[in-house]
């Protein structure tokens, strides 16, 4: 069943169930004060039974923010493909969608995507109809067809594609470009060729800006390396909302923490903004840092020949 079909009751129940366990581990992860979940062993699915659960699934809902959802599924064992369907159609096949129905539903379609598609997927190959094969089992047969009021969508890809760095990826707008598109034409965006359309676009911004993220995060290390060749202890970090010495050994403790935390979340703001500017500050310190910082003066004088000689 498809997340276009009218479900019965016991299509509909058959779903809360499977939902069960991972809206069981929502309430306990985040804490959220809500009764016990009405499917229990023995649950006999009935119009009555599936309405009372319905609406426990939606009393979570209201409680549950994209971002959460977003980092649980992303850490958790229990989002299999199997789960991710489920997901989908539970929230696509509300009769009345909220905003955070519609990010929720745009997360999942790409996290789905993301699942199913081979690891070695090369970007020309993401095209509309391998995106729409792809999520045929949730959104049910396709012709896509790219809609006349998302045809600046590909701009938007290009030009995020063109970003060197992550910081221009951020400060290009096209993030925000593709944000926008969403809330101006939420009424359309459960239809199935804008949902293809979105999921593709979202799939292709994530690959972008994971990219472009280990880029700095390779950076920031290579450069941390070599400022300790130099003989540098520390650097201002100030601007990353770090020390004005910073030791380097604790950043690259930071680098690798950063590495695990945004391999699971990608939009993670005051962290991300801090790798950016980490990136910055030790840019800056690979061309002057050593002028500035007395410490390191101290270190290299004291590696420097004849050191601690009287004259």
């Amino acid at each position: 069943m498809t997340a276009s079909t009218q479900p019965s009751f016991e299509d509909q129940g058959a779903t809360l169930v499977a939902l069960q366990p991972i809206y069981s581990a929502l309430v306990r992860e985040f804490v959220i004060d809500v009764a016990e979940c009405p499917i229990a062993d023995g649950f006999s699915p009935s119009p009555e039974s599936v309405q009372q659960a319905a609406d426990w699934f939606q009393q979570v809902d209201g409680q549950i923010q994209v971002h959460q959802l977003r980092q649980f599924l992303q850490t958790t064992p229990l989002a299999n493909e199997v789960v991710l369907r489920h997901l989908l159609v539970h929230h696509m096949q509300k009769p009345t969608k909220s905003n955070s129905d519609r990010d929720k539903t745009d997360f999942l379609l790409v996290q789905y995507f993301s699942l199913c598609a081979p690891s070695g997927l090369e970007d020309a190959d993401v095209d509309l109809d391998y995106v729409a094969q792809v999520l045929e089992p949730v959104l049910g047969p396709q012709e896509p067809k790219l809609p006349a009021w998302l045809s600046s969508l590909e701009a938007i890809m290009q030009s995020a594609a063109r970003s060197k760095r992550l910081s221009e990826l951020l400060h290009s707008g096209t993030l925000e470009q593709g944000r926008k598109l969403k809330t101006q034409n939420a009424a359309r965006y459960f239809e199935p060729a804008a949902m293809v359309a979105f999921a593709r676009f979202s799939f292709m911004i994530r690959r972008i800006f994971f990219r472009l993220m280990h880029d700095d995060l390779n950076a920031i290390q290579d450069g941390l390396r070599e400022l300790e060749r130099r003989g540098v202890a520390t650097i201002d970090c100030r601007r990353a909302q770090f020390s004005a010495e910073e030791p380097i050994g604790r950043l690259r403790m930071i680098c690798q923490s950063w590495k695990v935390m945004f391999h699971a979340e990608y939009s993670s703001g005051q962290p991300l903004r801090m790798l950016v500017d980490l990136r910055a500050a030790v840019d800056d310190a690979l061309q002057n840092g050593a002028r500035k910082n007395p410490l390191a003066k101290s270190a290299s004088a004291s590696a420097s020949p004849g050191a601690g000689t009287k004259k």
